[in-house]
């Protein structure tokens, strides 16, 4: 029967093959890039310090990378959609990115760079960012909840993908964490070119950070019964 077969179609077929195989690779190398993005992010904000050493172009900088990693982030899950390539590499890989990006981030607001040099009569000691050790205590545990619920329910054949909050959650830290930077560079005295408009900024900047600390602690508790329910199903385990 192979005769039958025009040359034509047999060409398109393999052509198509190759290019098939060519965009199954390609949201993988957008997760892998983010990565890398993630790296450079990273690095500018650990050069950076709150009056001291650093430049304001490092938070510029950083801002336009955080920003780059984000297009990357919808980009790899829309063309793996839109292609149906979706495979392991990107269910396990993309998720772990984006909680590197995002718990790497507060973790670093909430650290020694980003500190207010104390003045005499201050008893406690704050951070220009608005984030406080404990916020990503609160950020870090729903991760871990999470992910130790979603490995337990997917271990015994139950289905636990993410839900609308987890992409809510997601889409309002990574808002968060621009505003902060953007805060922190152009409004914060005493460097910040628009530091006359400080006291708005920083409630929107509160604002911002407290509905995070929100929709992840509601984020956590729904994923919570939702694990509770698979649980107490008859298909549960």
């Amino acid at each position: 029967m192979l005769w039958l077969i025009s040359p034509a179609f047999a060409a398109g077929g393999v052509t198509r093959t190759i290019r098939g195989r060519m965009f199954r690779h390609v949201p993988n190398a957008l997760t892998g890039s983010r990565l890398v993005l993630a790296v450079v992010f990273f690095l500018m904000l650990s050069f950076y310090q709150h009056a001291g050493r650093g430049d304001p172009w490092l938070l510029n900088a950083a801002f336009f990378v955080y920003v780059v990693a984000l297009v990357t982030d919808f980009l790899d899950g829309y063309l793996a959609r839109r292609w149906k390539v979706e495979g392991a590499f990107g269910r396990v890989v993309d998720p772990l990115v984006d909680k590197v990006l995002v718990l790497g981030s507060f973790i670093f607001f909430a650290g020694k760079n980003f500190i207010i040099p104390p003045l005499e009569d201050q008893a406690v000691v704050r951070t220009i960012s608005g984030v406080a050790p404990g916020i990503v205590v609160i950020l870090l545990t729903r991760e871990l909840l999470v992910t130790s619920l979603r490995a337990s329910s997917e271990g015994t054949g139950q289905a636990f993908g993410a839900a609308f909050s987890g992409k809510l959650k997601m889409t309002l830290q990574s808002v968060t964490i621009l505003v902060i930077l953007a805060y922190v560079n152009y409004f914060a005295p005493p460097t910040g070119v628009w530091y006359e408009y400080e006291h708005v900024a920083v409630v929107f900047r509160d604002i911002c950070i407290w509905a995070t600390v929100a929709i992840t602690v509601v984020s956590g508790a729904l994923y919570v019964r939702r694990a509770t329910d698979l649980y107490r199903s008859p298909a549960g385990p």
